[in-house]
């Protein structure tokens, strides 16, 4: 993992990041450009079965498109807590070894 600079402490690394905010963002923007897409396509004049399942299609690549950020930040806040918890397992086995770090 990367240090970043930390203002009240420079030279310690950055506060890991949040990984429940970017699942909320990215799994409720997910859930409205699909509702979304299916209402334009029911206004168009699409029916309704036809209508929910081209929606649910076409928000696939606009969501990979529109959402890449927030999905970005959430893979680097999953990379982050595995590195913290592979960290900690390796920490927890030398001890448990009687290794010292």
């Amino acid at each position: 993992m990367a240090e970043q600079n930390n203002p009240t402490n420079p030279g310690a690394p950055a506060a890991r990041p949040k990984v429940l905010p970017w699942l909320l963002i990215y799994v409720f923007g997910r859930f409205g450009i699909a509702a979304l897409l299916v209402l334009i396509l029911w206004q168009v004049g699409l029916g309704s079965f036809p209508g929910l399942l081209f929606g649910l299609l076409l928000s696939m690549p606009v969501s990979y498109l529109l959402l890449r950020p927030s999905r970005d930040r959430l893979t680097e806040a999953l990379v982050a807590r595995s590195d913290e918890k592979r960290a900690a397992k390796e920490d927890l086995r030398d001890r448990l070894s009687g290794g010292e770090r």
